[in-house]
């Protein structure tokens, strides 16, 4: 069960390296205090660069150049006065991406052969000693730019933020032409020239700040997002870092608390078993989430009452048709025949998950009643203790859990034991339950979940994603996810439409 929510909680994750935290640590130290880690290595980086290109389009379009306006004496000549406003950017395009990461520093980004046209509104006049003229007349700036951003992360007003200040643009061409005039008279020469270097300003001031702002929107967006995918109702997970994200040549890696609360209590993890040996770079993305965040989940949703199952009508009969070793019982065969017969089962004691390198387990008492809708008490109560090892998988877009049960004890209630039941009666009864929760009560549950979870991620947008052989892997302690993928390029424009529309 904890693969399966792992996986989905994973991939949302990915590039979440901005989260509210109190204080942020040296990786070392942060280390016993993380509950989920996230690697993208140098592969990934690879493809989420080929998305670059839309974000930095997204940028430019949609930064808000502000009007220009300026006065300018030219010596011997005059004076120049102008004012360009309603600029509007059109035809951009982009010839290329190239990124390094950079150990300790950050993330280099070069921006190659970006070219646009700059259209709008120019206002001027120009005034002598001979003559005077004004004039309002459209232009066109057509430019020619490389881009480059250093990008570094920092920890600072209690959170851990992407700073990409440190970004220029160098300019191939700029080039205003008035009412597409592309043999201008010495004049319009003149104040072309004047006019460019302050656009130049302008247009790196403008971009640089939108890019910034959009890094951060993109990244507040992924961190709810991750948040919201384990968080329901009254159980909210905090994934805000721990530590400033650590960058080496070969990949970027993110530490995550993943501390669970439920009605106004925090779980709290301070031994985590986290280890970066525990991940390799083989493999284009790695999610590690330890048992400190998968066992308080799941006593949260305990406590939330999520653990509650009630079987009748056909699905019920269906279920006991299923062939058992053990002869069914006279008081079982009478209440199935009984009306509206119903089966009712729920977690009587709080689950306990823990992950072997066999898988994750859950230890929970599970309790049964046997009811009928002609009967005011149930015709049978019993509770069962259950362990239960599953492993997650995910293929074709569905989650599929394998589960092995053990089932330790059957316990009847004193009275039900007094009227119903002799010695040599429970006895079967008891071989017979035991065989029935271990081949038909587990395998039913496992089968409510599969399809639930894997709801539960799509309403995520995890189908979306093209997953390639993840695999999901547990050790002792905590669950390893790793995988390649595929990022769908849709997914990135809806969203810079919606957030900067």
């Amino acid at each position: 069960m904890a693969g399966a929510f792992s996986l989905g909680f994973g991939l949302l994750l990915l590039f979440s390296f901005v989260g509210k935290v109190h204080s942020c640590l040296d990786p070392a130290s942060a280390y016993k205090l993380t509950g989920a880690v996230c690697r993208l290595t140098y592969p990934a980086a690879v493809v989420l660069n080929e998305k670059t290109t839309e974000v930095i389009k997204a940028a430019f379009q949609h930064a808000k150049y502000p009007s220009i306006e300026g006065e300018r004496s030219i010596p011997f000549a005059g004076k120049l006065e102008y004012r360009l406003h309603n600029l509007e950017i059109h035809n951009l395009s982009i010839g290329k991406s190239e990124f390094e990461l950079r150990e300790n520093e950050g993330i280099g980004i070069d921006i190659g052969n970006v070219s646009a046209v700059f259209k709008g509104t120019l206002k001027y006049s120009y005034e002598s000693a001979l003559f005077r003229m004004g004039q309002s007349i459209d232009f066109e700036i057509e430019s020619m730019i490389d881009l480059v951003i250093n990008s570094k992360l920092y920890c600072g007003k209690g959170k851990v933020a992407a700073d990409t200040s440190d970004c220029y643009l160098t300019f191939h061409k700029l080039q205003l032409l008035l009412q597409d005039d592309r043999e201008p008279g010495w004049l319009k020469k003149l104040f072309t020239n004047v006019i460019t270097f302050t656009m130049k300003l302008v247009v790196k001031g403008q971009i640089c700040k939108e890019i910034n702002k959009v890094a951060n929107i993109l990244a507040d967006f992924i961190q709810d997002t991750a948040e919201q995918f384990l968080s329901d109702g009254d159980i909210f997970v905090d994934i805000g870092v721990t530590s400033a994200p650590v960058i080496t040549s070969n990949y970027v890696e993110s530490y995550h608390k993943g501390l669970v609360t439920y009605n106004g209590s925090t779980s709290i993890i301070n031994a985590s078993r986290f280890n970066p040996d525990q991940l390799t770079e083989d493999r284009s993305l790695y999610f590690w989430i330890g048992d400190d965040l998968m066992d308080p989940l799941m006593t949260a949703a305990y406590n939330d009452g999520r653990f509650i199952c009630n079987i009748s009508g056909e699905e019920l009969i269906g279920l006991f048709l299923t062939e058992l070793s053990a002869p069914r019982p006279e008081l079982v065969s009478k209440w199935l025949s009984s009306e509206e017969p119903m089966l009712k089962a729920w977690s009587a004691s709080v689950p306990r998950l823990w992950t072997t390198d066999q898988g994750t387990s859950v230890k929970a008492v599970a309790a049964v009643e046997l009811l009928s809708g002609k009967q005011d008490s149930p015709a049978l109560y019993f509770e069962t203790e259950v362990e239960v090892c599953v492993r997650a998988y995910y293929a074709d877009k569905k989650l599929i859990l394998k589960g092995q049960a053990v089932v330790k004890l059957i316990l009847f209630m004193p009275d039900q034991l007094n009227l119903f039941l002799s010695f040599k009666m429970e006895n079967s009864l008891t071989i017979f339950l035991q065989e029935a929760v271990e081949k038909i009560g587990i395998p039913k549950v496992i089968s409510y979940l599969e399809p639930e979870l894997t709801a539960l991620m799509d309403r995520q947008g995890l189908h979306l994603f093209d997953l390639i052989n993840p695999e999901v892997i547990p050790r002792d302690g905590y669950v390893l996810i790793q995988m390649d993928f595929g990022f769908p390029q849709h997914l990135l424009v809806e969203f810079l439409k919606k957030t900067l529309d």
